[in-house]
């Protein structure tokens, strides 16, 4: 039988210990809480504590198969703060499909695949986390204990473009085609009068 040092055995306790112990899940205790998204209803005014590695939970419900979808962040620009966006589901973190950053918002879109969705819900997470970000510019404000936010996931229609977007790029249609027509018929309107 082979003798350990105490070292050699505290050294293998502890390797132990990390290689059995739960890699980063969905049950980490900086997360905050789990809550649920649904399709098309926007959560206003969600708060998480402005501290490293805060992360909450949005369990995402209403998804149909081999849609696209667009989850947006939206926050104030004038708390410094960072926001990230993954998507997971069960356990894994998912391969990110296209991220942008406009501003004071964060956008994430997605395809969600038939084998995904299940029957109870969808299986698909996504962890929002928060940290600092800079400081406040102004002298003798106090820092900000929370930061507020708004969190949306939209199906896209057309070239990306959100169900509750797609009636105004109609409008904006209407409006130039309105706007080619009516030069055109107020021309010859004066054409008319001239030639009579």
């Amino acid at each position: 039988m082979p003798q350990f040092s105490v070292h050699e055995l505290c050294f293998l306790v502890c390797f132990l210990g990390i290689l059995t112990s739960p890699s980063q899940s969905l049950n980490h205790e900086n997360i905050n809480n789990h809550r649920v998204l649904m399709v098309g209803e926007e959560l206003w005014k969600e708060a998480l504590p402005l501290r490293v590695g805060s992360s909450r939970i949005y369990e995402l419900h209403g998804l149909k198969p081999l849609k696209w979808y667009e989850l947006k962040i939206s926050y104030p620009a004038s708390i410094p703060a960072s926001f990230s966006i993954q998507l997971k589901r069960g356990e894994s973190l998912m391969g990110l499909y296209q991220t942008r950053r406009l501003l004071n918002t964060e956008k994430l879109i997605f395809m969600a695949d038939g084998d995904q969705l299940s029957e109870s819900g969808s299986g698909l997470y996504v962890v929002v986390s928060v940290e600092p970000a800079g400081f406040i510019a102004f002298p003798n404000v106090k820092k900000r204990q929370d930061v507020i936010y708004n969190i949306v996931c939209d199906e896209l229609l057309l070239y990306g473009i959100t169900h509750k977007a797609f009636w105004v790029g109609v409008f904006v249609l209407l409006c130039l085609g309105v706007a080619l027509v009516v030069p055109q018929f107020l021309l010859r309107k004066n054409k008319d009068k001239a030639d009579a």
